[in-house]
């Protein structure tokens, strides 16, 4: 599919969610892209997870969410599920996009 998509569409760069989120998810994600990026010579770039959420929080594990507080991103821990809706943007020109598009692992690893 993604192959089709390349050879259809002239693609000049890829913006990917790079957390916070599912680990495995962004993982498998970014080691996909990151060959697009190095194969294909298509830029990548990362942003935010709560740019495609209005900020609200992200489901971490469990009934722990990541939520942003000013600049930090913490676990908070909620009794009832919060609603997960995520959309694209209408543009790409408020997004706020790292130039470096590495997974942002919020957690340690276990």
């Amino acid at each position: 599919m993604i192959k089709g998509v390349l050879d259809r569409y002239p693609v000049s760069r890829m913006i990917y969610a790079n957390g916070p989120g599912s680990y495995m998810a962004i993982k498998l994600t970014y080691i996909v892209l990151k060959t697009i990026e190095i194969v294909r010579g298509i830029a990548l770039q990362g942003c935010s997870a709560f740019a495609f959420n209005d900020g609200k929080p992200v489901k971490a594990v469990g009934n722990l969410y990541f939520i942003k507080e000013k600049e930090t991103i913490i676990t908070k821990k909620f009794e009832q599920a919060v609603d997960q809706k995520f959309f694209l943007p209408l543009g790409l020109h408020k997004l706020s996009v790292e130039e470096n598009a590495v997974p942002n692992h919020v957690l340690p690893a276990v």
